[in-house]
């Protein structure tokens, strides 16, 4: 039992990917393309799978649509629903005719047709330099072909697997010798088409190049070619190999994933990054850096001017009323002596804890005579102090002592 199980998981394991599409680059079974896409990334070239619709497409970037169906605008004629080339295709009739293509995988019950809308914005992003691999898996023309006026020739379900010779030498086959593989249409051209490979017996051209604006598309009428069961076959590798390396000369490769049921949102950023916003969201940032900035101020917070002198004033009231109230006339005086004596102090050069008569002899020392003489005089005034009057007088003296003394440092400067 054991070995059943071990056995049973081994086999699931090795049937990984088989809910996604037919030629889907996820898919590893047999009708899948993830060897093309593990062959082309592992030799180095610019390969990214595409899981957007079609609509916005980054700029060079060219595209590979490996078996994607394009819808088609229904008439109002009898050719329109009878299942003929003219009108819609019939799926119960095409893969009634190749039995390859009854099993597309859970995923493909997901996968969108390609919109007229995109077909548009497809073919004016090849327009404008970009390169289209389109591998056609109907044998019915699909809306690009028909812009492109290119015709696709129904092969006769008699015949089996073909081989390919390139159609003359060029760098997208180049090393290519032969190619095996089921070819599911031959194509019709218009003038100035290239054919890239052909059959070796009917001569009909299978995959060519199609000059488009500046751009170019390339179109391959055997979808059996990208399947990993065909890889490993003849030139086949060979030939993936070289076409993709001149295809990603002029830009990143991006296998078509969405219409294959492989859908990935796209983000705000990318929709920014697309349209610069992300050059003005910079900017935005560093206005509002500058801003910052600019509001920055260095060291302690300092109170408005009106505020400082409001406040100043509302004080020097409370306490010169504290002291009225109080009659604390001689202590008012005396520390208005106090502070005066510790400016002079500074002019002589002594200590501010001195007393007065002390720091006046300093300053007769010093050469001011003047400001001793105040000092002294404004003792005496301090002592007699008993009135809020003599407290006046105080500070009279006092205001004329600190004046002469500004008034000396200035002229002296």
């Amino acid at each position: 039992m054991l070995i059943g199980a071990l056995g049973w998981f081994l086999l699931q394991g090795a049937r990984r990917g088989g809910f996604a599409d037919q030629l889907s680059t996820f898919k590893s079974e047999p009708d899948g393309a993830r060897a093309l896409y593990l062959l082309l990334s592992e030799s180095g070239l610019p390969v990214i799978r595409h899981q957007q619709d079609l609509t916005i497409i980054p700029p060079k970037r060219n595209l590979v649509l490996l078996g994607t169906r394009f819808s088609r605008e229904l008439g109002f004629d009898k050719t329109a629903f009878d299942g003929s080339d003219a009108g819609v295709d019939d799926p119960e009739d095409e893969e009634a005719n190749d039995a390859e293509f009854k099993s597309r995988g859970v995923n493909s019950l997901k996968s969108p047709p390609i919109s007229n809308d995109e077909s548009e914005k497809l073919l004016e992003h090849v327009r404008n330099g970009a390169t289209l691999v389109y591998v056609p898996s109907s044998y019915r023309d699909a809306r690009l072909l028909e812009d492109l006026d290119v015709t696709l020739e129904r092969t006769d379900s008699s015949l089996s697997v073909r081989t390919l010779v390139p159609a003359q030498p060029s760098r997208y086959v180049q090393g290519v010798e032969r190619v095996v593989t089921k070819v599911r249409a031959f194509l019709e051209l218009p003038p100035g088409a290239v054919p890239l490979l052909i059959d070796e017996k009917f001569e009909k051209p299978v995959a060519a190049l199609l000059p488009y604006g500046q751009g170019r598309v390339i179109i391959i009428g055997a979808p059996h070619l990208a399947m990993n069961r065909s890889l490993g076959v003849a030139d086949n590798a060979q030939f993936w190999h070289s076409l993709f390396s001149a295809v990603a000369s002029s830009g990143p490769i991006a296998f078509d994933e969405f219409h294959h049921g492989f859908t990935g949102e796209r983000s705000m950023g990318e929709f920014a990054a697309r349209y610069g916003l992300h050059f003005a969201v910079g900017q935005l940032l560093l206005g509002v850096m500058l801003w910052a900035l600019a509001l920055k101020r260095f060291g302690s917070p300092r109170a408005p001017d009106e505020e400082l002198r409001v406040g100043s004033t509302d004080a020097l009231f409370a306490t010169s009323r504290l002291y009225r109230e109080g009659k604390h006339h001689a202590h008012a005086a005396s520390s208005i002596l106090r502070h005066l004596a510790a400016d002079f102090a500074v002019k002589a050069g002594v200590s501010g804890r001195l007393e007065p008569a002390e720091i006046g002899a300093a300053l007769e020392v010093k050469g001011r005579k003047d400001l001793a003489s105040a000092l002294l005089d404004i003792s005496r005034a301090v002592a007699a102090t008993s009135t809020e009057a003599d407290v006046e007088r105080v500070a009279t003296l006092a205001a004329v002592a600190r004046k002469s003394l500004n008034h000396h440092q200035r002229k002296a400067t």
